[in-house]
């Protein structure tokens, strides 16, 4: 009998969880803190052991410490909640399931990346990696899911009137984020926990990830420096300047080697989350950009780092514009994942042509998106696609404008599609 909570919210995960326990003897969910990953495992497992319950006093830690095989006992599929507590649960489940190839064994979660030299053996085969991201809007229940990714890609979308949300609305949307807590709470209450997220990261979870005593102030300038280039393409060197033109301390020096540091810590954190930059399509002789584009896992967290509230985003609609942005880009990686596609961005250096988001299908078949917060830079958007359009010697399969504050699906004389984020789905 499965051990699922009550009160479970359906992930677009679960169909890839189940679809990856009867291939793999173990599946590895990986992603930030609080995005669900516990629950959503639970859905599927059949026993637990919990690595990081302080309630039994870390009982079954102590014992996995000793000897993994004590934890690794229980009913298939046994979900091992915060494995990286004793990296050595990795190899012992690899073993296990090499050893009788049976199906579906053990669902692993974890919150963080652990040191690679505790890991002897890549789990390839064995052990299916997944990650997994905060809720995006149609899993939240705040698209209406009108139309589909793969519509789009079908070219089966029906034009219609679907409900326009306001800005205000948007703006709290971007503040609330899409953790599972924060959904039937208030906003200020919302953003006490993106605080709190925030100060635990910086209290404790830079230096237990593994055991170096990093500084809490040069992370939380480059926090806020992340936060301040949400949805850009900074590169490293745009970082360090930013903060150095922010820093009022005389103490605080950052350095390149500190800056790369402490970004590859938040990304084991599973906390920032690039999208990759986009080459394979154009004509080759163009200088195109290879730099990622930036993002924190969930756009709430930026507005913690700032202290942005949804009345702040409101009357600055240029960093309202930037999140927005994060928010629609979160929902298509995590759409895109789901139907088996990867998201990116593209930007050519020389003319500054660019596309906010691409999203490539297996078979190599993509769409290319922009997005806008507002109707009024609908026709700039457009153009934008069409200039890439003539660039492309393999078209691509769809385009599309997200805009944040329209109120149909329509597809344009010109085959553009048009539709808000809030009637997005996969």
């Amino acid at each position: 009998m499965k051990l699922t909570k009550e009160g479970y919210m359906p992930r677009l995960i679960d169909k890839e969880i189940e679809e990856n326990l009867e291939v793999f003897g173990a599946v590895s969910i990986e992603g930030p803190k609080w995005c669900g990953k516990t629950w959503t495992a639970l859905n599927h497992a059949n026993s637990v052991a919990y690595l990081n319950n302080t309630a039994d006093n870390f009982r079954e830690k102590h014992l996995a410490e000793m000897d993994v095989n004590l934890v690794l006992d229980k009913e298939a599929p046994e979900l091992v909640d915060e494995w990286q507590e004793v990296p050595a649960i990795w190899d012992a489940v690899r073993f296990k399931c090499d050893q009788d190839k049976e199906k579906g064994k053990y669902i692993l979660t974890g919150s963080s990346v652990p040191i690679s030299d505790k890991i002897h053996h890549s789990g390839a085969g064995r052990i299916c990696k997944m990650k997994m991201y905060t809720m995006s809007l149609f899993e939240s229940g705040d698209s209406s899911g009108d139309v589909s990714l793969q519509e789009l890609f079908n070219n089966n979308v029906t034009n219609k009137r679907v409900n326009k949300v306001e800005l205000s609305k948007l703006a709290e949307l971007i503040v609330r984020g899409g953790w599972p807590e924060t959904l039937d709470i208030s906003i200020s209450g919302a953003m006490r926990i993106s605080k709190n997220y925030i100060e635990a990261v910086l209290e404790k979870d830079i230096i237990a990830i593994d055991g170096i005593n990093r500084d809490k102030q040069k992370m939380e300038k480059l926090l806020k420096s992340l936060a301040r280039n949400e949805s850009t393409i900074s590169s490293n060197n745009v970082l360090m300047k930013d903060i150095d033109d922010n820093i009022t301390e005389a103490d605080v020096n950052i350095s390149r080697n500190i800056v790369a540091d402490y970004l590859k810590v938040l990304s084991r954190l599973h906390l920032i989350e690039n999208q990759n930059s986009f080459m394979y399509k154009i004509r080759s002789r163009l200088n195109v950009g290879k730099k990622p584009k930036r993002h924190f896992v969930d756009p709430s967290l930026g507005c913690a780092i700032l202290n942005i509230t949804p009345e702040k985003l409101v009357n600055d609609l240029e960093t309202m514009g930037l999140y927005f942005e994060a928010l629609c880009e979160r929902d298509l990686k995590i759409y895109a994942e789901s139907i088996g596609a990867k998201l990116y961005h593209y930007r050519e250096n020389d003319t500054g042509i660019e596309v906010d988001a691409i999203v490539e299908i297996a078979d190599g078949e993509y769409g290319a998106i922009e997005i806008k917060l507002g109707a009024n830079k609908e026709e700039e958007a457009a153009a934008s696609l069409k200039k890439f359009y003539e660039l492309a010697e393999i078209k691509p399969k769809f385009m599309c404008i997200i805009c944040g504050l329209y109120d149909a699906v329509v597809q344009r004389p010109d085959g553009i599609y048009v539709l808000p984020i809030t009637a997005l789905k996969p």
